[in-house]
């Protein structure tokens, strides 16, 4: 039965290049996936893009684009990412910058868009999951962007696309878009659908199905995390996959993080909802058949919903924060002294705040006092923060903290400061119908 090898690049925006190039050089791909949006991540790109039109797309990718195109070219490896974030044709512009300096000739480059739903989400003043509804949001409002599904991927792939770009598409349909062009699977074909939703799902995260997220010394310890290699799935015509890595790589591939990966994020492993289909995990099966070779069956599936999950970015205040150290005898009792003060000083000089955390890291920052039990460490580090209304009140907050270096308590150091407006997300439910899937194709 074919198969193909699917390698995983990135797990999130700003991931390791190495590993992405490492795979393309010994990975005897197919295909190389770049995975790099989160709800928070094309939010921060749509703002972006606001301030630079041409702008808005991630980061890194003339970086990444640089270090695998010409690999990838020479070994006829396909390249699919969502790295085009807010911006996907501006993204395949700058790739195709890239690839002409790098002379690339007649590589073809595919920007998909339709995930930008914002005058839609405007028009039907829909309901979030934050008790808001977009109305209410106003000015606030920065963007909207539905998951899309495996489809427009595939008929990318179809065109020619040496590398395809997406928007918003949803994590597993990058690796899925691959499977219904390679094994020409329908769109209805659910059970299979679902079963390459599983694929998606392991490899999406890149490092940390080999290890990286499942390392925990002396519980399950994890052999070369500096040299992590990224995964590889070898996926057959029926969907059947099994997980490696390239040899001599770092990590690991086992039937243990494998399950973990497998259970990541997930609510309902009988219905997890994705733009295609209903994917039903219940019956997945995890065997080890090799050393870094796990074998993974059993996905499932239903009929799609018709529904699209919306990621809605919004403009919800500034957060101030200030940190500063202290160490030796009594550093505790002198952090919880400098807290009490900046307390009694942001009252005193009436800064506005809808919320404040004050912690001593090391002690209570993150489960509060019931943490704080056992021995007193040698060393801690205040944090104060506090959401305001305006930037000009954030600033104040890191002014205080770093007024006690003079002024109170003694041995106060390495002090930092910051002020920003927090862009939240928030999500909703949008009809398939609301999209409208376009492919731009590009060539070099």
């Amino acid at each position: 039965m074919r198969s193909i090898r699917i390698g995983a690049g990135a797990g999130y925006s700003g991931d390791r290049i190495e590993p992405a190039v490492e795979l393309a050089q010994h990975g005897e791909l197919d295909y190389l996936v770049f995975e790099c949006l989160a709800e928070r991540t094309i939010a921060l790109a749509q703002q972006a893009r606001m301030k630079d039109p041409a702008g808005g797309y991630d980061p890194l990718l003339t970086a990444r684009m640089q270090a695998v195109l010409p690999i990838c070219r020479a070994k006829n490896i396909r390249v699919i990412t969502n790295m085009g974030a807010a911006n996907p044709l501006g993204a395949a512009e700058a790739t195709r910058h890239v690839a002409r300096k790098l002379g690339l000739a007649g590589l073809k480059i595919a920007a998909v868009t339709g995930d930008d739903v914002l005058a839609a989400a405007k028009a039907n003043n829909l309901a979030l999951d934050n008790g808001e509804t977009i109305s209410g949001l106003g000015n606030r409002l920065v963007s909207a962007n539905a998951y899309t599904g495996a489809r427009a991927i595939a008929d990318a792939l179809a065109a020619g696309a040496d590398v395809v770009i997406t928007g918003r598409a949803a994590d597993p349909a990058l690796f899925l878009g691959c499977l219904v062009h390679e094994f020409g699977w329908a769109m209805d074909d659910w059970d299979r659908l679902g079963q390459g939703t599983v694929v998606g799902h392991l490899l999406e995260c890149a490092g940390q199905i080999t290890g990286g997220y499942f390392a925990d010394p002396g519980v399950k310890d994890v052999p070369g995390l500096a040299r992590l290699g990224f995964p590889i799935g070898e996926v057959r015509e029926d969907g059947d996959l099994v997980v490696t890595k390239v040899a001599g790589s770092g990590g690991c591939v086992t039937p243990a993080t494998v399950k973990e990966q497998l259970l990541y994020e997930i609510h309902d492993p009988a219905q997890y909802f994705q733009p295609d289909v209903v994917a039903d995990f219940s019956q997945v099966r995890v065997a080890e058949v090799g050393p870094d070779r796990v074998h993974v069956s059993g996905g499932r599936g239903r009929p799609k919903s018709g529904l699209l999950k919306t990621s809605i970015g919004y403009v919800d205040s500034y957060v101030g924060e200030g940190q500063l150290s202290y160490a030796g005898p009594g550093a505790v009792a002198r952090g919880r002294l400098a807290l009490d003060i900046v307390r009694e000083r942001l009252a005193l000089t009436g800064v506005q705040t809808s919320e404040l955390r004050c912690d001593l890291i090391g002690v209570n920052a993150l489960h509060g006092e019931a943490s704080s039990q056992g021995s007193e460490p040698y060393e801690v580090r205040i944090r104060v923060a506090a959401r305001t209304e305006s930037l000009a009140e954030a600033v104040r907050i890191g002014n205080e903290v770093e007024t006690l270096y003079t002024n109170g308590p003694a041995g106060g150091g390495g002090a930092w400061k910051s002020a920003r407006e927090v862009v939240a997300v928030a999500s909703c439910i949008m009809p398939e119908s609301a999209t409208q899937m376009q492919l731009a194709l590009l060539e070099v």
